[in-house]
């Protein structure tokens, strides 16, 4: 894969890359291809059971392990990410979302509240971490730009989504709040933006899962975006073509988000 060099002399972080299924495996292999930089983290569990290791031998990235629910592992990231690139950076991904609910098949009328809270933890309340740490410790360099993914879920009722419903309601809510923060501050730009359902190993887990994507593909005039095609949208907001966009959250999902009745 040859890009046209969108993102030469850029560097960042990618959070959540497991498989070749997954968005952000998809996407550090496109902004190498665009002639980026990039350091590769998840969970250190996630690290263990996935190919994340293959992924960072193709790009030539290293993998820093971090638990997004503790921040003094936040913190140690992003010294060690400013370490490695010498100083400041130009991008983030936040691609981690996980609900214990949803894997013990609990209801959303009948959630278990500590593991309600593990959710938010992990799938909203990281990125203000993220965010937060790179504040401080004035990481980002001017008009760096945050990605975070979200899902249509945050804003209409999918069921079998679950607490992770809730999850992408905060999470957006931090990318507008956080982002204006930073963009008064060092024009740094924060979006979220929200897939098609995309079959990747966790979206795999969610009941009822297929069937919402097989009914977006067939109402969506354009089709469900594959994790690919949101890697390549992910792109180009990390690159200086898109210096004006910040807290918004940008739907990429084929037009499904705009589709009444087909």
């Amino acid at each position: 894969m040859k890009g046209s060099g969108l993102l030469q002399n850029k560097k960042g972080i990618i959070f959540g890359a497991l498989d070749e299924d997954s968005i952000a495996w998809q996407t550090a292999l496109q902004v190498h291809a665009e002639g980026g930089a990039v350091i590769l983290t998840n969970f250190p569990a996630a690290i263990r059971l996935g190919k994340i290791n293959e992924l960072a031998a193709l790009i030539n990235a290293p993998v820093i392990p971090c638990d997004v629910a503790h921040l003094s592992e936040i913190e140690g990231l992003i010294d060690k990410t400013k370490e490695y690139f010498s100083g400041g950076f130009d991008f983030i991904l936040h691609s981690v979302g996980m609900s214990y609910n949803i894997r013990k098949k609990n209801e959303y009328t009948h959630l278990d509240y500590e593991l309600y809270l593990r959710t938010l933890e992990v799938s909203a309340f990281s990125l203000h971490k993220i965010l937060q740490s790179c504040y401080q410790k004035n990481a980002l360099n001017d008009f760096a730009s945050v990605v975070a993914l979200s899902f249509m879920a945050s804003q209409k009722v999918c069921p079998g989504y679950n607490d992770m419903a809730d999850a992408k309601a905060v999470l957006e809510s931090i990318v507008r709040n956080f982002g204006y923060y930073y963009g008064k501050s060092k024009n740094v730009r924060v979006n979220s933006v929200s897939q098609s359902p995309t079959a990747t190993t966790a979206a795999k887990g969610i009941e009822g899962f297929s069937v919402m994507s097989e009914l977006s593909n067939e109402v969506s005039p354009l089709g469900n975006a594959t994790a690919k095609d949101v890697a390549k949208y992910i792109c180009m907001l990390f690159s200086d073509y898109t210096h004006k966009i910040t807290l918004q959250n940008l739907y990429h999902d084929g037009g499904y988000s705009s589709m009444g009745f087909k």
